[in-house]
């Protein structure tokens, strides 16, 4: 960043770094003993689809390695999901599967294209959370949806509390963005 950029408050932007996601099951203890929240073992990744043979190529390729463990959706966004089923009591597999997935894209020059993975837990009263990567952003946050478009902030907050020291949390919670309806959640 040069002085101009200073003087003028722009800042750079962080640099997105997918190996974080590695630190999502110890986290995932973390939250459970903070919050009782467990893993479902359901997790996904958000990015828009590019038109070309390349990228239909390589998301061909993603869906052959993952095999029956992952569902294809679109949502009204104009971005696609990649929906990874796993056993809850696995996080480290399932995580090992979403790098797997953001790298591919990364790796083949679609990195521009990934928004968010997120990792799903719910506990027996039926509250949920998703634990969201934002790629441009190399952050995480928590999002816990209630009915009708509501969030539970009060568990967003425990569940930041919980995390800190665990992941890189993203500080601006103007950046903490719904994602309603994201597979998995």
């Amino acid at each position: 960043m040069g002085w101009l950029d200073a003087l003028l408050g722009r800042s750079k932007p962080a640099k997105p770094n997918l190996d974080a996601l590695f630190a999502l099951p110890s986290a995932a203890v973390t939250l459970q003993a903070a919050t009782g929240l467990v893993p479902t073992g359901l997790g996904s990744v958000s990015f828009r689809a590019a038109e070309g043979g390349a990228f239909a190529t390589l998301e061909r390729d993603v869906k052959a390695l993952l095999g029956e463990r992952v569902e294809e959706s679109d949502d009204g966004y104009g971005y696609t999901w990649l929906l990874v089923r796993r056993s809850p009591d696995d996080v480290s597999d399932l995580v090992t599967e979403l790098h797997a997935v953001n790298s591919s894209l990364e790796s083949a020059g679609f990195g521009p294209s990934l928004l968010c993975s997120l990792v799903s837990f719910a506990d027996p009263d039926g509250r949920r959370l998703a634990v969201v990567y934002l790629y441009k952003r190399g952050t995480f946050y928590p999002f816990a949806p209630l009915p009708g478009q509501r969030r539970d902030n009060a568990l967003e907050l425990q569940a930041r509390g919980a995390l800190e020291g665990e992941l890189p949390l993203e500080s601006d919670l103007s950046r903490w963005f719904p994602v309603w309806g994201a597979p998995g959640l």
